[in-house]
């Protein structure tokens, strides 16, 4: 494949170059997005955030439904309403609070399960990988609160020297234009 790859729409994350990784690239970024699936599903947040770049975008616009000739329209742009758009600073902060005890919606603590899966990389022309994933969370809470969870997301990772890998930004793009959540607490 040599054409370039579309980005998603409402984004500002520049095409690829349309090279896909080799298998073993592409299992390494497997195994690191399912290691952040775990250390999100046990709660060590904390750790969770080590796995983004000091200059991250963290971001998730809001949707609408569209017909067809205006589905360039149904997803919000950079600077308009979001539900999130938060810096690795602003993430650890939410994280300080979730550990003060005063974030009530999550006490008691959310139990949560993250799969990930269709994970696909290619090369941006940059040096940096684009890393596309479907994610399914479930989250419980107390004995009736169920929500779940799809969408899909666009990293953009930083290879370090040591192999591993860093987040430099993440859209996050649910499926549902409504969140039926009584809040939003959890991590994506």
């Amino acid at each position: 494949m040599t054409e370039t790859m579309a980005p998603a729409a409402g984004t500002d994350i520049p095409p690829t170059d349309g090279r896909l990784v080799d298998s073993e690239l592409a299992y390494r970024v497997q195994q690191f997005y399912f290691r952040e699936a775990e250390l999100l599903d046990d709660g060590r947040f904390a750790d969770w955030l080590e796995v983004f770049d000091d200059d991250l975008f963290y971001w998730a616009p809001l949707r609408t439904n569209r017909l067809r000739r205006q589905a360039a329209l149904s997803v919000g742009a950079q600077g308009e309403a979001a539900y999130f758009d938060e810096t690795k600073e602003s993430l650890a902060w939410r994280i300080r609070r979730y550990d003060s005890g005063m974030a009530w919606a999550e006490d008691p603590p959310s139990r949560t399960r993250h799969l990930i899966s269709n994970v696909t990389v290619h090369h941006q022309s940059d040096g940096t990988l684009s890393a596309r994933c479907a994610f399914l969370v479930y989250r419980n809470r107390l004995q009736t609160e169920t929500d779940i969870y799809a969408g899909g997301r666009t990293d953009i990772l930083r290879i370090q020297p040591d192999g591993g890998f860093k987040v430099a930004r993440r859209e996050i793009m649910f499926d549902a234009n409504v969140l039926q959540a009584k809040n939003l607490s959890t991590f994506f």
